[in-house]
């Protein structure tokens, strides 16, 4: 992850194909309930001003590098989506479709996956940018949701997943702690016929 961008440009054509690839992944019953909002140039500072606080931005060193990305790329799911499409004939038997007396619905579903579809998206998303020379990072949904939705006009039902930053690394980033925290690789993380 860069959290340290350049201002330069990115081209809006490789955008669109990075982001038209990313929609290839999966989707659960073929809903197809995730899509993008992408801000360019001046037009990222809507996202900084709803999904973080005038104190944080005053006070993280990290956010002079992450601020320049040239690309703020937003994930989005539907529910509504999902839950119509489990609602369908060759669905319905999952109990996992709109909600109605039997209490089906969101709440139905023990793992969502209108986000697990939106992760998909944004993994594709980072791959692609890596393997096109550029720089990116994914940052969660933490605030500031449905003011920045609403600002961006985005229809009711809709839920942010997160955001993808995308640009060239300025090179002046620092490395994160995290870093330090071995990789879970190995016997550690796959096990075989059991735990």
């Amino acid at each position: 992850m860069v959290r340290s961008f350049a201002p330069d440009l990115v081209d809006p054509d490789l955008v669109d194909r990075l982001l038209e690839d990313a929609l290839r992944g999966p989707s659960a019953g073929n809903t197809r309930g995730v899509a993008w909002v992408v801000l360019q140039g001046g037009n990222t500072a809507t996202y900084w001003e709803h999904a973080t606080t005038a104190d944080w931005r005053s006070r993280a060193r990290r956010y002079p590098g992450l601020s320049r990305a040239p690309v703020v790329a937003l994930s989005l799911c539907s529910p509504t989506a999902y839950l119509d499409r489990y609602g369908e004939a060759d669905k319905r038997h999952s109990g996992l479709g709109t909600s109605d007396s039997e209490g089906n619905g969101e709440s139905a579903w023990p793992i969502p996956y209108w986000f697990g579809d939106a992760a998909f998206s944004a993994l594709l998303l980072l791959l692609g940018v890596t393997a096109a020379g550029l720089g990116s990072a994914f940052l969660g949904n933490f605030r500031g949701e449905l003011p920045l939705l609403e600002a961006l006009g985005v229809p009711d039902g809709w839920r942010l997943f997160g955001a993808v930053l995308i640009g060239q690394p300025d090179g002046q980033d620092h490395p994160s702690p995290s870093l330090r925290r071995p990789p879970a690789v190995g016997a550690g993380a796959i096990h075989r016929s059991h735990w």
